[in-house]
């Protein structure tokens, strides 16, 4: 089911300088996240009405994907008080 979500991703670079966008939109994936930390689905719906349930899911999955292979540092006593 991961693939499918992830299979509604694009990222090309003559399409929005390549960022990651729901395939056949020139919606980043991005913009749909922020839309959703400050919105409503409903809102977001309104304000991208192309957009489907599955597309917001491939968001939510593209984005759980991309912190998954971030690697965090170590934190060192100096940096944690700055």
């Amino acid at each position: 089911m991961e693939s499918e979500y992830l299979n509604r991703i694009s990222v090309d670079p003559e399409i929005m300088a390549g960022k990651p966008v729901v395939k056949g939109t020139r919606i980043p994936v991005e913009r749909v996240l922020a839309h959703l930390a400050e919105t409503t689905l409903q809102d977001l719906f309104e304000a991208f009405p192309e957009l489907t349930i599955e597309d917001v899911r491939a968001c939510l999955t593209y984005a759980r994907r991309a912190v998954e292979r971030e690697r965090q540092e170590p934190r060192t006593a100096l940096q944690a008080r700055a």
